[in-house]
């Protein structure tokens, strides 16, 4: 990917992404929850994993796009993960997500709805959100499309137009306004690391305090 990706390029990847989305969607609802409904939430998972495996493989076959996972990995991107991590969790789960709570109840319901149909399988909703999620999304995100926009419209462009195409998958208003936030915080550690792991460990810690402090209430709850 030395001459980077246009626009288009781009679109066309992520929306081969939402179209790998919606079959594991559809698979959830349409058979798993049918044929199995005891084992469901397993088979999606796996589901998930494979429509991920099928993805990265059709773009190292289409466009040689393989994430190099060692590059830019150091100490100190490490320690620099981590603090995006904590930081992200105080700015947005402990000050601004109840802010947009409050700016939009209705989303605000449906989002805890989610976070009580996750509480129906912890430990599979853990490696879903903590480790699946953050692994595909910031090979996608940032070393795919930040990476390779970067290449052909300048690193300010790129980081403005991943972000807003990551806050736009996550589809619930709340979320979608954490995640732009959230797209900008990774995308500058992508840029100031040059390490695709370093924000694959940035987010799934993110994900994980979140978890631990936000998500497992509300499991216990159910």
């Amino acid at each position: 990917m030395g001459s980077g990706i246009s626009i288009g390029e781009g679109a066309v990847w992520i929306l081969t992404w939402f179209g790998g989305m919606l079959l594991y969607t559809l698979l959830d609802v349409a058979v798993w929850r049918r044929i199995a409904p005891g084992h469901a939430r397993l088979l999606n998972l796996i589901s998930v994993a494979f429509c991920m495996e099928g993805f990265l493989i059709l773009l190292k076959t289409k466009i040689h796009f393989q994430p190099d996972l060692s590059c830019g990995v150091t100490l100190q991107g490490i320690l620099l993960a981590a603090g995006c991590a904590a930081a992200l969790y105080f700015l947005l789960d402990r000050f601004l997500d109840p802010l947009f709570e409050k700016m939009v109840p209705g989303s605000e319901e449906r989002y805890q709805e989610t976070l009580r149909s996750l509480g129906e399988a912890p430990l599979i909703s853990f490696v879903q959100v903590c480790i699946l999620a953050p692994f595909m999304e910031e090979i996608l995100m940032r070393g795919f499309l930040l990476g390779g926009l970067s290449i052909r419209y300048g690193k300010a462009a790129a980081l403005l137009l991943s972000s807003a195409v990551f806050a736009l998958l996550h589809f619930n208003m709340v979320q979608t306004l954490s995640a732009l936030i959230c797209g900008v915080v990774l995308g500058l550690l992508y840029i100031r690391t040059d390490s695709v792991v370093c924000c694959i460990t940035a987010h799934a810690g993110y994900n994980m305090i979140s978890y631990f402090t936000t998500i497992r209430p509300v499991f216990e709850k159910s």
